[in-house]
């Protein structure tokens, strides 16, 4: 069974196994150069017009598997050397246009963008087009296509553009670091920075969690990752990894689903506080509705603080489909309780360094949360779970109307009509990925599967209330 949905996060895995392989010898700077040649051995290209690109291009992303360029603070990169390939341009005539009599396309031009020859057949003038796309929607014979590249496509916080004739570029100041762009390239020349080194840093410093235990903290999305082992399987392998335990972040969402309830019923309006790119989106394009975000911890962080609280000298490591984690564990707020953040992806890629057959592993049951913490990987999981909050404080009275977006254009929609107070809800549960977490960029896999195995967990929840699962019966004691 394949481990990832396309070739370009194969090729990624491959790059950081040959990294962490290599890191857990300390032979990492002494092959540094060779590790090229050890991916793409022999003379023959696989992918790109020379070999000597192909192995050029691992050499960036071999950068990027150690942390990247440390004077760039965004945690999403664009490797030059690959952007070269995509066309450009926007909107475009293509060979389908009919030189029809109605013209509906110069119709619906505001800008009088759209020309035609003695022939009738439409073209458009670039200087005049802002793109809006109004043109194609009425072609009655689909004849007018955005040629925008997939990243630019993805990216629905508009932070990417096209860099003179060649490659793109990311405006910081726009970027929510969702990875959309990461996943949807089809080169993989936009790739997120990997802490993979940190993670193995803090497990070989431990000595065996002599020196100090290592958590991990699962986010619930791990239930739908993995389709080639158990889930028990896998907890097993991040023991053997050489983890003290593992946490279910889920736990962290009962926490945060609880908590969000009561200051929603406190405020009368509030959003999720959750998901980084989503918050993060708004800052960049809503500030005036900052004061809305719920003041709660993430529930990474707010598991990985109760920990901390009862293990102070632990290293804690989570692990999700989340690119912006890796921004959000930076934060000062966070910084104290998370030590370093890797994905799905990076966390395959060290299962496998080590050669840990996770599908060969006994099943080891991961500590219990409430099916409504286990729910938050989802869409509409974060809404089910403080509706929950509410009638277990007694909160039953409140009228509860959740506005769950589900990815960056229904967040959008959604914060402008707050904007102008016109949404018909008082509680957003922002999601920036497509589906929810299960949708995010450092997933293994992506697709509907991913939201059953997410409501099958679930349901296997021992506790069935939230204030059961945070009675934090489940934290682990150490035996000294």
């Amino acid at each position: 069974m394949r481990k990832f949905d396309t070739k370009v996060q194969d090729l990624k895995y491959k790059v950081l196994r040959k990294v962490a392989e290599l890191a857990w010898k300390d032979q990492l700077l002494d092959n540094l150069l060779s590790i090229p040649q050890m991916i793409v051995p022999g003379n023959t290209p696989t992918m790109r017009c020379c070999v000597y690109k192909e192995r050029a291009i691992i050499s960036e992303r071999v950068k990027l598997a150690m942390g990247g360029d440390k004077g760039n603070p965004n945690v999403i990169e664009v490797i030059g050397i690959a952007c070269d390939d995509c066309p450009m341009g926007g909107y475009e005539v293509t060979g389908a246009c009919r030189g029809c009599l109605a013209h509906r396309c110069e119709d619906a031009c505001k800008r009088g963008a759209i020309n035609f020859d003695h022939h009738y057949t439409a073209s458009i003038d670039k200087s005049k087009c802002i793109e809006c796309g109004l043109c194609a929607k009425v072609c009655p014979y689909s004849a007018i296509i955005n040629f925008r590249r997939p990243c630019e496509q993805s990216c629905k916080a508009k932070a990417i553009s096209v860099n003179g004739s060649v490659g793109a570029q990311i405006d910081a100041s726009k970027c929510i670091w969702c990875g959309a762009c990461v996943y949807q390239c089809p080169w993989g020349a936009v790739m997120d920075k990997s802490y993979i080194l940190s993670a193995i840093d803090i497990l070989k410093q431990s000595d065996g969690n002599k020196k100090y235990k290592v958590f991990a903290v699962a986010a619930p999305s791990v239930s739908s990752q993995f389709n080639y082992a158990k889930l028990g399987q896998v907890i097993s392998g991040l023991k053997a990894l050489g983890f003290f335990e593992v946490i279910e972040g889920a736990l962290g969402a009962d926490m945060v689903a609880y908590a969000e309830a009561a200051e929603l019923h406190e405020k009368g309006f509030l959003t999720s506080s959750c998901c980084p790119a989503f918050v993060q989106f708004i800052k960049n394009q809503f500030p005036d509705l900052i004061e809305f975000v719920s003041h709660n911890l993430p529930p990474g962080a707010l598991i990985s603080k109760k920990v901390k609280e009862s293990y102070p000298d632990s290293k804690i490591i989570f692990i999700g489909p989340c690119t912006a984690k890796k921004m959000e564990f930076q934060r000062e707020e966070v910084k104290p309780y998370i030590d370093s953040v890797i994905t799905f992806e990076e966390l395959a890629a060290l299962f496998d360094s080590r050669e840990i057959d996770i599908s060969a592993l006994p099943e080891e049951a991961l500590n219990s949360a409430s099916y409504f913490g286990r729910i938050f990987a989802r869409s509409g999981g974060l809404s089910s779970a403080v509706s929950q909050g509410l009638k277990e404080q007694g909160f039953d009275n409140f009228d509860f109307n959740p506005v769950p977006c589900d990815g960056i254009e229904a967040c959008r929609s959604a914060l402008l009509k707050k904007s102008k107070n016109v949404l018909p809800g008082n509680f957003i549960e922002g999601m920036a990925c497509v589906d929810g977490c299960i949708g995010g960029a450092g997933c293994l896999t992506h697709g509907p599967k991913s939201k059953s195995d997410v409501d099958r967990y679930g349901k296997e929840a021992i506790d069935r209330t939230i204030s059961d699962a945070i009675s934090m019966r489940s934290l682990p004691t150490v035996n000294d």
